[in-house]
């Protein structure tokens, strides 16, 4: 792959709030972002794609905070109905409604707490796709292995959670957080090349399935200031959970991923100047032939 094709699309950081914030700190929470995020380069070119997943309760109130600025909202469920007798549940269509581009499918937590299983998420994925919201698709291992065992797990979970609906719904673009169970919540992440290991191969697969073009691939999994820098372009951005809860370590995330970016385009620009410049010399050599020949 050359450094010009791995900079074909915009790093991705997002902040899931979970359940951590009432209503008051939320708000406060997305005004102090929505500044930053106004003003910096990252968001503004659009190097960087920001998506903020607050609560339920809170979804419109952080898409007219964000009003005017690139950053973006999704929700962290979804019911696998568009409508009807489902008490408690939000439909895709209703978050479309409201303004998210984004929903969070097949969480740890909720694998766990709720006991969502592969049909359940599939049938959420169907219902995101076709309200044109974006699956965050969440996978991982539940216990510390090795990078092939986990690595097989996680696009085992992506191919059950993708397959019936490509086939039905067509091809869809989609985010795949790689986020190790056992990561989530622990004082550190997974370590550098466990996590670089387990993202090539993810990235492998989707390769091979071309109906999930462009989809990225982000890691999750106590994801804080730091980890952009450190897995560079080994990823396509990070998902972080508490790490972010003061806004200025998101404005530090920008800071690593609009570095990141802006490496890989001077990088993409040399290797271009490089292919021109052998694309003359060749000529060259080729006209020399065609005089000798002569």
């Amino acid at each position: 792959m050359t450094a010009a094709a791995q900079v074909s699309h915009p790093q991705f950081v997002g902040v899931s709030l979970k359940m951590y914030f009432d209503h008051e700190r939320t708000v406060r929470w997305c005004s102090d972002v929505a500044q930053i995020a106004a003003a910096h380069p990252a968001v503004v070119s659009g190097a960087v794609d920001l998506v903020v997943i607050p609560s339920f309760p809170q979804l419109q109130a952080a898409v007219a905070v964000f009003d005017g600025t690139r950053v973006e909202v999704g929700a962290q469920n979804v019911s696998w109905e568009d409508a009807g007798a489902f008490t408690g549940e939000v439909s895709a269509r209703q978050l479309a409604q409201v303004g998210c581009t984004h929903v969070e499918i097949g969480h740890a937590e909720r694998r766990r707490l709720f006991h969502e299983n592969d049909e359940m998420l599939r049938a959420k994925v169907a219902a995101a796709v076709r309200n044109s919201l974006t699956p965050i698709l969440c996978v991982g291992e539940h216990e510390p292995d090795g990078v092939e065992a986990a690595a097989r797990l996680c696009v085992d979970q992506l191919d059950e959670m993708t397959r019936t609906v490509t086939s039905s719904l067509g091809g869809f673009r989609a985010v795949v957080a790689y986020e190790p169970e056992w990561a989530i919540g622990a004082e550190q992440p997974a370590s550098l090349e466990h996590i670089r290991g387990v993202c090539s191969q993810i990235k492998r697969w989707l390769d091979e399935h071309p109906q999930l073009g462009g989809s990225r691939v982000i890691y999750g999994g106590s994801a804080g200031p730091g980890l952009v820098t450190s897995l560079g372009e080994s990823v396509d951005g990070v998902f972080l959970g508490r790490f972010a809860h003061q806004p200025e370590a998101v404005g530090g995330v920008l800071d690593e991923a609009l570095a990141l970016a802006q490496d890989g385009m001077a990088q993409g620009r040399v290797a271009q100047v490089g292919t021109a410049q052998g694309t003359i010399a060749q000529g060259t050599t080729a006209q020399g032939q065609d005089v000798k020949s002569d």
